[in-house]
């Protein structure tokens, strides 16, 4: 348990305003907030899940997804309990949901300092604060962040982007890659997530903007949002933000409280594809469908073969210095 960073007290009783994610909410003395980690004792908002790890694996970078950030290298990823979201289509829901449903706070004990160790004992490039949301564990995701950059690891986030500007700014000077959700429009989001879109998008510019290098995944969930209008309003965004943006559209399997909804076909992940390359976007994968060549970077303007991928292998990798070695167009991304 830590104090919490971005609160302010009310002057309601002991009510406080917590300012870390976009739900901003107001917690009463003896109460949490939305993700059900950050508890109100006496006028005073806590970070119950401070160094409490449920999770800690070294994984291929490319399982975040981001296909331009350092290929091929491994990265420690690690989680807290709880979110800030509660998806009816959630594949970490037993992580992500466990203190609102228990009310309990799982993990074991590891300092920032063990993290940063173990990322360089298993010879990780970055640290991935993923599997459930991090800005609800954002007090120890920061000082795990300022650790590792002193020791030369990047960091990354997997976000479902719902976060305040204030919060954003905390990590931005720290952080090295963050793939975002960008899960649907506001309807989705409502219905689904409990969110809304608006605080994605805002957080998406943001970061963008302060140099973070950004990628965007979209789980494709058939009947829900898989229309034309919703993938180009998507692909849309993203173009106006910045059309080298990655766009990952995956394929949903059917879990959680969505087991009745079926999987994502092929022929639906292609037509999103088609429709992010029709948007202007330079780089479009297809994700959740090793073999199928949609996981390949190709070069944007000669459409040279430079990444082969299968699933999160990656077979060959002939970019020189960023660049298509047939006719030298840039490739965005982070090389090295």
């Amino acid at each position: 348990m830590k104090e919490a960073l971005l609160f302010d007290k009310l002057k309601e009783g002991d009510v406080v305003l917590c300012g870390m994610c976009a739900h901003r909410c107001r917690i009463p003395d003896g109460g949490r907030g939305q993700c059900a980690v950050r508890e109100n004792r006496g006028g005073m908002l806590y970070c119950l899940v401070y160094g409490r790890l449920c999770a800690s694996h070294i994984d291929p970078i490319e399982k975040k997804p981001l296909f331009h950030f350092l290929p091929g290298s491994y990265s420690l990823s690690i989680a807290s309990v709880g979110c800030n979201f509660t998806c009816l289509h959630c594949q970490n829901a037993s992580i992500s949901q466990y203190p609102r449903q228990f009310g309990e706070i799982e993990g074991d004990e590891v300092s920032p300092a063990h993290v940063v160790q173990g990322a360089i004992r298993g010879g990780c490039k970055s640290i991935s604060y993923t599997y459930t949301e991090p800005t609800i564990y954002m007090e120890y995701a920061l000082d795990c962040a300022i650790m590792a950059k002193e020791k030369g690891i990047k960091n990354v986030f997997v976000s479902n982007g719902y976060m305040t500007a204030e919060s954003a700014g905390l990590i931005i000077p720290y952080l090295d890659a963050n793939n975002i959700d960008l899960k649907g429009d506001d309807e989705f989001y409502k219905t689904v997530c409990g969110g809304r879109v608006k605080p994605v998008k805002d957080t998406t510019i943001l970061m963008k903007e302060r140099g973070v290098w950004v990628e965007i995944t979209t789980l494709i969930i058939p009947g829900l949002n898989d229309s034309d209008e919703t993938l180009r309003e998507i692909a849309g965004f993203i173009k106006s933000v910045d059309y080298s943006i990655p766009w990952h559209v995956t394929g949903f399997a059917p879990g959680y409280k969505m087991r009745e909804v079926p999987g994502t076909s092929a022929d639906t992940l292609r037509r999103a594809y088609r429709i992010g390359i029709e948007a202007g976007l330079k780089y479009v994968y297809e994700g959740n469908v090793p073999g199928s060549g949609g996981e390949n970077t190709y070069c944007p303007s000669c459409k040279e073969l430079l990444i082969e991928r299968y699933g999160f292998t990656i077979r060959g990798n002939i970019i020189k210095e960023g660049k298509c070695p047939k006719c030298a167009c840039l490739i965005d991304g982070v090389w090295r």
